[in-house]
């Protein structure tokens, strides 16, 4: 998804370079809405790792935790 909104970019650059303002305009906003949706995505899945992180490290701990109060 981000190659395809880095390619959308490049797009709009060369369209404007180029005087296309319609195509220009039309190629940044799609460029706008893939990136948007990639770091939409992104953030999704960072948030998952943390909390799948934390979850795995607090159950390694909990055993590790009893063998030291006994």
């Amino acid at each position: 998804m981000l190659k395809y909104a880095i390619i959308f970019l490049i797009v709009s650059i060369v369209a404007g370079a180029l005087g296309l303002t319609n195509v220009s305009v039309i190629a940044k906003r799609i460029s706008l809405i893939l990136f948007a949706l990639f770091f939409i995505v992104f953030l999704i899945l960072v948030a998952l790792a943390f909390l799948v992180g934390e979850a795995i490290d607090h159950a390694w701990l909990a055993p590790a935790a009893v063998m030291i109060e006994t």
